[in-house]
């Protein structure tokens, strides 16, 4: 592949930021101590020495202290720091990349060309040049306000970027038994740090460390997922060579079941099959061609030619055949990327498809991969996961799976919610509002008439409410969701999408109840101020303004490092990745009023549990308890941060002198929530990060809001 060959979209010309000199200095100063000097003198076409002087100019850390984790778990931070400043050549300079591993990336990590836009903002090359006066004189007000407001930024960090490895690593003292008294029988969860798109080919990265398996363990978890694609695990002639390393692939999958063997965990595979490919698969097999999509350059795989069906029974079996340690796999049929014909929707515009049941074309897929892994493993787990099962269609379709195939809903989809008084519906990714909703227990009810076993899906760590920290501590909010979910009958539980993953309390509520829970990790004599610190948590988050729109467009990922711009962009917002202030995606279903009044009930309540946990004297000294209320703190600046955001969006170009006023109070204090970040940040490497995301935003990212703020407070002071 060229370059030429990624993808562009509608190519608009990048945004350009007002609060760094030129672009040279945002991109030096966006990727210091991410990449090597060396690779930006490269990407620059200068020398290592001009780079390090700039940043040295700027009032960076020199020498830097980079961590190679960056380029190796860190990518999509890069890509997305550099997305507005780099062409793609020398984005693929920047990571060392071919083209073809961008394109991978761009289509298989869990979304990532949706994340960033369906499109790449047209950037000049960025070549290196001297600064001249005026530059220098800017570029040293940016060194001052560094020294102002970070004066010990130049000290080693207490916990560096992926400081948590170390942690997750480190082998556990004992081997944790399998239990046996525990509610649900299946209980999986994705891993806090696993590399999405393709883990398997770099066991080195091990997507599930000891010290992890064993704390998931000790927190009630039984299985553990992550993504695998059939071509790329079995040898598929009309693959070619895109099914290479498949033999390295399943032996780090053996050994990542032997490994969580130990510890009573089982591996899951999440299979959403039969993958789409690209247009040039199908010039040599035009028959197995079906539905286009155009968009993403690729074609589904049609289920209505038996070689499909085969393919998928045939690779199903080789892989449990090759790894029978391999507990099961789950399925989604529908949505996500696309697969059969019917997978999006589309399936009329295939002539073999358009006059089939979509429930029919959802059956046989699940049906041949359960066939398939039975046929190996009779015992293997199969589950077909309803999500984006249109109603009725979902009843015919279970009616339709196999015996034995377990049913999987998303427990909380199409409950209806009422936050600051507007009326609305949840999709997924939901803490705040508790489930189950309406459309699970249906789905649930119709497969054990039939004598299928049922899963719920759930969120029980964290969500797209907010993904930028390790756990949010509502633990009674998720109780409230387990049982009923045990009132039902339900079997087993998924614990997590790929965000969530941090063994904590929130993990061992699915098998006790909260305050026992929050008894035992926080003691006894601390119980009661925890226990009520983290009720008044949960009545705050219920105020959050819950939709769909509100989880993947809002700002709350970044928090304090989403920018403050003083004129609209012009850009949208995109999936959990760009916030923009494209605030009409924000608020999605809520007026401006209730939705920037919602986030300031929401920070004032949960800063109201946040003093009562520091009431407690000696807090400080206790780790756990100085972890809590860490996390909690984060918790804030994050909701915190929106509410300002918002009301900076509303009133920015307002000439009222008291509303100008106002909004530079909010811009004063929006800075010095950038400042606490980057403290909790500095102490703590889980702030910020996320499976597939990586890390939302660095130290610099918040040191340069720090400028951002700095500069509009001079505006709003003219």
């Amino acid at each position: 592949m060229n370059v030429s060959d990624l993808p562009i979209g509608s190519n608009p010309p990048a945004l350009v930021l007002s609060h760094f000199p030129n672009r040279l200095i945002t991109f030096v100063w966006r990727n210091w101590e991410l990449v090597p000097p060396s690779r930006l003198a490269e990407v620059l076409q200068t020398s290592t020495d001009n780079v390090i002087a700039l940043a040295a100019h700027l009032g960076l850390r020199v020498p830097p202290r980079v961590s190679p984790a960056w380029l190796q778990r860190g990518y999509v931070t890069l890509i997305r720091a550099n997305w507005h400043l780099l062409p793609y050549d020398q984005l693929l300079v920047l990571l060392g990349w071919s083209a073809d591993q961008l394109d991978f990336a761009l289509r298989e990590d869990d979304f990532l060309w949706i994340k960033l836009g369906l499109l790449k903002p047209a950037c000049a090359p960025l070549a290196w040049a001297e600064l001249d006066v005026a530059e220098r004189e800017a570029a040293a007000k940016v060194r001052d306000l560094l020294e102002l407001h970070f004066p010990t930024r130049h000290e080693p960090d207490a916990d560096p970027p992926f400081g948590f490895l170390r942690e997750l690593a480190r082998p556990p003292a004992r081997v944790t038994q399998p239990r046996t008294d525990a509610p649900f029988d299946s209980r999986i969860i994705y891993s806090y740090a696993a590399v999405y798109g393709d883990p398997l080919l770099e066991p080195e990265l091990d997507p599930f460390p000891a010290g992890l398996l064993a704390r998931l363990a000790d927190h009630g978890v039984n299985g553990v997922w992550l993504q695998g694609l059939l071509y790329t695990l079995f040898p598929w002639a009309a693959a070619g060579e895109r099914s290479a390393g498949w033999e390295r692939r399943l032996a780090a999958l053996e050994s990542l079941c032997a490994r969580a063997g130990r510890y009573g965990v089982g591996v899951h595979l999440y299979l959403n099959e039969p993958r789409a490919m690209p247009f040039d698969f199908f010039d040599a097999n035009p028959d197995l061609k079906g539905v286009e999509h155009p968009q993403l350059g690729q074609a589904s795989l049609c289920t209505s030619q038996p070689a499909v069906l085969d393919y998928l029974r045939t690779a199903t079996e080789h892989l449990f055949r090759h790894v029978p340690q391999l507990a099961g796999f789950f399925t989604i049929s529908m949505s996500e990327n696309p697969t059969h014909c019917w997978s999006h929707h589309r399936g009329a515009q295939c002539p073999r498809c358009a006059d089939r049941d979509m429930a029919e074309v959802i059956a046989e897929v699940n049906t041949a991969l359960a066939e398939g892994a039975w046929a190996a493993k009779p015992d293997a787990q199969a589950t077909a996961w309803a999500w984006a099962w249109p109603n009725e269609v979902d009843l015919r379709a279970i009616d339709l799976l196999p015996a034995g195939m377990r049913v999987q809903a998303t427990s909380e989809e199409q409950l209806v919610t009422r936050v600051g008084g507007v009326e609305g519906a949840v999709v997924d990714y939901t803490i705040s509002q508790p489930g189950p909703g309406p459309k699970a227990p249906r789905i649930w009810a119709r497969a054990q008439e039939r004598g299928l076993p049922t899963s719920a899906k759930i969120q029980a760590n964290n969500t797209w409410e907010l993904s930028s920290v390790p756990w949010i501590p509502v633990p009674h909010l998720v109780e409230e969701h387990v049982n009923r979910l045990r009132e039902l009958g339900v079997d087993g539980i998924q614990l997590s999408w790929t965000l969530g993953g941090w063994p904590s309390p929130n993990h061992e509520v699915v098998t006790a109840s909260a305050d026992e829970v929050l008894r035992r990790r926080y003691g006894e004599k601390a119980a009661p101020v925890v226990i009520e610190a983290c009720r008044l948590f949960a009545r705050a988050f219920r105020e959050y303004p819950f939709h769909i729109g509100v989880a993947y467009n809002g700002p709350q990922q970044l928090g304090p490092a989403n920018l403050l711009y003083p004129e609209p962009t012009g850009w949208n917002a995109t999936m959990v990745c760009f916030a923009y202030d494209t605030l009409g995606a924000w608020r999605a279903i809520y007026p401006e009023d209730v939705f920037e009044n919602q986030w300031r009930k929401l920070s004032e309540g949960w800063q109201d549990g946040l003093e009562l946990l520091r009431s407690y004297g000696g807090w400080e000294r206790d780790p756990a308890l100085a972890d809590l209320e860490r996390v909690a703190d984060a918790c804030w600046c994050h909701f915190r941060s929106v509410y300002h955001q918002v009301f900076f969006t509303r009133r920015r170009e307002s000439a009222d002198p008291v509303t100008r006023a106002a909004v530079r109070d909010v811009i004063a204090a929006e800075l010095d929530i950038a400042k606490r970040l980057e403290g909790l940040v500095r102490a703590d490497s889980r702030f910020g990060f996320e499976a597939t995301n990586h890390y939302y935003y660095t130290v610099n990212d918040l040191r340069e809001k720090v400028i951002n703020c700095a500069q509009l407070l001079e505006m709003w002071s003219a």
